[in-house]
């Protein structure tokens, strides 16, 4: 357990000594002592470091420790303060008790009584955080999903009481929803095998929320395609810093950098789902700030219902013709998107319609197990260029040129998983032309619709499924043919034809002429 300590008084003399005779409590487990002479200076210090402990002197001019008091309650509302001074200011210790003060020293101070209190409070302390991490550990795995499943709501529906309940602790002083995500995981782990994928996952997962469990940060919850989403549970000025120190902590231990996106604070469950939604948003423009980062976009970021039903359909219709390498119609929708919304003079607009466009092309691309990010091979570096545009026209070209390297990119993909389809198909006919062969059984074997495959087939081949089949089967009968000793019925029988008389008009028909005449004019 760490401790951090606070020393507030604006005489020099009185603050020394109080740092030494605290410092030098070697018993107690403090982390750090830092030291101001007003309280201006003690609130800046606290917007930079996580106190826990403040002792101040109650006399001290232009801000009163009381006022300071009132102040460092409000930004952290969890810190213990104990009063310092002299026995004719007595009469504010009644103010401190309604300020809900941790204790009151007079000065000289002892040395007894000073380690008696900072001793109590440092037990105190240690009590709350192992209440704390006690409530967390209460999230079963049950109710881990159905948070989930309500942070993912397009809107922030009725939660579970139980939900509800386990929230309310978090929503008191105020929590933020992040979102981590393991970056490059897609091509990184390809060569190794599932046993090496599973150890490393485990151990990735692990060092995460013991980095979260030692410094309290909040509850870990891991979703999916390496990703954990944690809810806060350190006061609002501590989350960013805990976050950007989990990133360094986690690029040193392993070979792999972490991108988190993080929303704002709530105290309030529907604020809570925008936080989750808000981060998100953050986590999204990852291909264009860049990775191995924290994301903040709560500041500038404001929730929506819902992504306009116009731009859904126009985003779903430019992933249709990526599919399908249409680029007029790819140029088309992005022309639309833009040219529709009347942003072209407030750029942030732009930058918005941009991260929910590519968010929700990602998303549907994830649904076909495929990778916006990964496909196109993006270098952190490379979308910056983003932000240095100054025109509409700029921003529109440098999509332009990514979506029909997308396009193409998909279109080879799928022809390539197409031929491979068709040459698995082919093998498997092959295989089984002495039997009875039907597009229904082949569609059945390889989990498709006959429609589809009849289709496919059409689009690839050129042909019917029927006139392919027919197209084998004769150049088995060719090949069987060379075979003399062969006579035609066993031929036609281990070409899958049942009827001797259909085989010959089907032969005849293809070759323009019989078996016979094939024989003999090939000398066979």
């Amino acid at each position: 357990m760490e401790i951090n300590v606070l020393l507030v008084d604006d005489e020099a003399v009185d603050l020394e000594w109080l740092r030494r005779r605290v410092a030098g409590s070697g018993h107690l487990p403090l982390h750090s002592v830092r030291t101001a002479a007003s309280g201006f200076a003690a609130l800046k210090m606290m917007e930079q470091h996580r106190i826990d402990i403040i002792l101040s002197d109650i006399r001290m001019p232009i801000m009163s420790g009381m006022e300071f008091a009132r102040k460092a309650k409000e930004m952290n509302p969890e810190v213990h303060i104990l009063f310092i001074s002299g026995l004719q200011d007595f009469h504010y210790a009644q103010e401190a008790i309604q300020l809900n003060a941790s204790g009151y020293l007079l000065k000289p101070v002892n040395n007894g009584e000073l380690n008696r209190m900072l001793t109590e409070l440092c037990d105190k302390i240690e009590q709350e955080r192992k209440q704390h991490i006690s409530l967390s550990e209460t999230l079963t795995l049950v109710n881990q999903e159905l948070l989930l499943r309500w942070f993912n709501e397009a809107a922030p529906g009725h939660a579970e009481k139980h939900i509800q309940g386990f929230l309310a602790p978090y929503l008191q002083s105020g929590s933020a929803v992040a979102v981590i995500e393991i970056d490059d995981m897609a091509w990184k782990i390809q060569s190794w095998t599932q046993e090496e994928q599973r150890i490393w996952t485990a151990r990735a997962s692990q060092f995460i929320r013991t980095f979260a469990h030692d410094r309290h940060a909040g509850m870990v919850i891991t979703t999916y395609d390496y990703r954990f989403v944690v809810l806060a549970a350190v006061q609002e000025p501590y989350f960013a810093p805990l976050l950007e120190e989990l990133i360094g902590a986690f690029n040193q231990a392993f070979s792999f950098s972490l991108t988190i996106g993080s929303g704002m604070y709530a105290t309030e469950l529907d604020k809570l789902h925008d936080s989750y939604r808000q981060a998100q948003a953050a986590l999204s423009i990852k291909w264009i700030v860049g990775k191995n980062r924290l994301i903040q976009d709560a500041s500038e970021w404001h929730p929506q219902e819902k992504i306009a039903s116009d731009v859904e359909e126009v985003v779903d219709r430019m992933l249709k013709a990526m599919l399908d390498y249409d680029l007029t119609t790819i140029d088309d929708c992005l022309l639309q998107l833009f040219a529709g919304q009347g942003l072209v003079s407030r750029k942030n607009d732009i930058y918005e319609i941009i991260i929910r466009m590519t968010s929700k092309l990602h998303a549907d691309l994830r649904q076909m197990n495929e990778h916006l990010y990964d496909i196109l091979n993006w270098d952190s570096h490379q979308p910056f260029v983003l932000f240095q545009f100054e025109t509409m026209h700029d921003i529109l070209s440098w999509l332009r040129r990514r979506f029909f390297e997308l396009s193409e990119l998909l279109y080879l993909k799928r022809q390539r998983q197409k031929r491979k389809l068709i040459d698995a198909i082919t093998e498997y006919v092959k295989e089984r032309l002495e039997h009875k062969i039907t597009l229904n059984e082949i569609a059945a074997h390889f989990d498709f619709t006959p429609n589809y495959l009849g289709q496919l087939f059409k689009a690839e081949t050129n042909s019917l499924f029927s006139d392919f089949l027919n197209e084998l089967r004769m150049k088995r009968v060719c090949e069987l043919l060379g075979d003399p000793t062969k006579k035609v019925y066993e031929i036609a029988e281990q070409a899958g034809y049942k009827n001797i008389i259909y085989f010959n008009r089907q032969f005849k028909q293809h070759m323009g002429m019989s078996p016979g005449e094939y024989r003999k004019r090939n000398k066979i």
